[in-house]
């Protein structure tokens, strides 16, 4: 028996937000500062574990690494098969990490219901853990969509607007309607193969024809997550009416679901139907990343317009994903992490302004910079941040993609760059507004600059966003084998 069959850092990593969650039902509801312990430590406890993921991680292999399979259906073939590879990597690190930064920024804002608060977001951690590291496409359905649950509840029950309920039906039936056809290829899918192994998927030829129709109903249910252009609808009402936290994890992780997806399954098991609606994608992406940028110029409403800009940023990492190339690729999966961060930053951001001033509306702000001085500079650095500003991780991901595109069609290129444009426009004009001008002491009599608590919040997300900024090849070391051996499997194919 070898030392990974003793330890296994990728089964530690899965089992300590469920063990948080039994542990929590155990503790009183009235213990509320118990409650909070636990569900830290819980959080803390699997990100150094996640990290240590990371630190085991072989760099140099495309295959799925820290690999265990369990007996769970074996009359019907279904096996729990869990492993990770550079793709999935950082993702869960990502999931890790912003876990603990959701549960340390409701610590005094959370008032009602805490026990069960921290238990939707410890189960959300082990729900998008195991979407990220399962290795079958019937359990992958299952975590994708079991994840709507306690993301409903954090919208419907701790929302901080009357529309809340509103936004989480909308936010549930858009996104449970656009997985149905995705169930519907995975059962045909099963009774032409008999597996949902994705390792042996990945090895099955679809015919044409046969691979047109579930790449569309993959792609109906990757795009609503996304979410792309016309299916866009559900993301600023979830925004503007989940807590920071929700906001938080709702932007840093599950947009990134459908891109994984793509590049999970639809590229590797549907290639020709891929090829074939690669131009369809390019469109939706460009009025994605185009459309979504002149509207957030027009929006009233600090949440809906770093929302807008999200749709318009998953505009750029879909024509990445779609390039079909190394750096295309790669570009997208580090804009999809720097989203993560930097998009998770700027709504921790609004969630400052909203826990002083209980508004998000832009016209009550104005010359903040004189108050908030400290406010300014993290706000300054993560709108340059989402604007691409060199040195920022948005930057590389961003100039990758562009590489990747430039591969393809220079016309793409071109009008994928006018996004980046109207980008630094309104991310520009929301600082100015907010930051500059005349003290609006009509509507605030007293003003506070952030706390400690919500600088070491802050903090170590700006240093993660330097650090993929201007040492990139720490992460595309680990993500370089496996996206070419994407690309390998896709090429080879007939």
């Amino acid at each position: 028996m070898n030392k990974m069959e003793i330890y296994n850092p990728l089964v530690l990593t899965s089992v300590i937000p469920l063990l948080g969650v039994l542990t929590l039902f155990l503790i009183p509801s009235t213990n509320v500062h118990l409650c909070r312990i636990v569900a830290l430590w819980t959080a803390c406890f699997t990100f150094l574990s996640s990290v240590s993921l990371w630190l085991q991680f072989d760099q140099g292999t495309s295959l799925f690494q820290f690999s265990k399979t369990y007996s769970w259906f074996s009359s019907l073939n279904f096996y729990y098969t869990i492993g990770i590879d550079g793709i999935s990597l950082f993702f869960i690190l990502l999931t890790a990490f912003l876990i603990v930064v959701c549960i340390l920024v409701s610590w005094g804002s959370i008032q009602i219901h805490v026990k069960e608060y921290l238990i939707c977001f410890l189960l959300l951690e082990f729900l998008l853990i195991q979407v990220f590291c399962v290795l079958d496409l019937f359990l992958f359905y299952i975590y994708f969509e079991s994840v709507l649950i306690p993301m409903f509840l954090i919208i419907g029950i701790w929302g901080s607007r009357e529309r809340k309920i509103r936004a989480a039906y909308q936010f549930f039936l858009y996104t449970l309607v656009g997985s149905l056809l995705m169930l519907v290829a995975l059962l045909l899918i099963y009774f032409q193969t008999g597996t949902t192994d994705l390792q042996i998927l990945w090895n099955t030829e679809f015919t044409e024809s046969r691979q047109i129709l579930l790449w569309l109903a993959f792609f109906a249910s990757f795009a609503v997550k996304i979410p792309m252009i016309p299916f866009h609808i559900w993301l600023p009402e979830a925004h503007a009416e989940a807590p920071t936290a929700g906001s938080v994890i709702l932007a840093g992780i599950l947009l990134k679901m459908g891109g994984y997806g793509f590049l999970r399954f639809s590229l590797p098991m549907f290639p020709m139907a891929t090829i074939y609606f690669t131009p369809l994608v390019y469109t939706l992406s460009l009025i994605a990343a185009i459309y979504a940028s002149l509207t957030t110029l027009r929006q009233v409403d600090l949440k809906k317009i770093i929302a807008y800009s999200s749709v318009s940023h998953m505009g750029f990492v879909t024509i990445g994903i779609f390039t079909l190339n190394t750096q295309g690729v790669e570009g997208s999966i580090l804009l999809m992490l720097s989203h993560g961060l930097v998009s998770s930053a700027l709504f921790l951001c609004v969630g400052v302004l909203y826990d002083r001033h209980k508004t998000r509306i832009v016209k009550y702000y104005s010359g903040l910079s004189q108050v908030m001085p400290m406010f300014t500079v993290f706000f300054l650095f993560f709108t340059f941040a989402n604007m691409g500003f060199p040195g920022t991780s948005s930057f590389i991901g961003e100039i990758l993609v562009l590489i990747g595109a430039f591969q393809v069609n220079t016309l793409l290129t071109f009008f994928t760059a006018i996004s980046m444009i109207l980008g630094a426009a309104y991310s520009i004009w929301l600082f100015n507004r907010v930051s500059f001008g005349l003290l609006k002491l009509q509507y605030y009599s007293s003003f506070q600059d952030i706390s400690r608590r919500e600088f070491w919040i802050l903090f170590p997300l700006v240093a993660l966003t330097l650090w993929m900024g201007i040492y990139p090849n720490a992460f595309l070391n680990e993500i370089h084998f496996s996206v070419t051996s994407l690309l390998e499997q896709f090429s080879y194919t007939p």
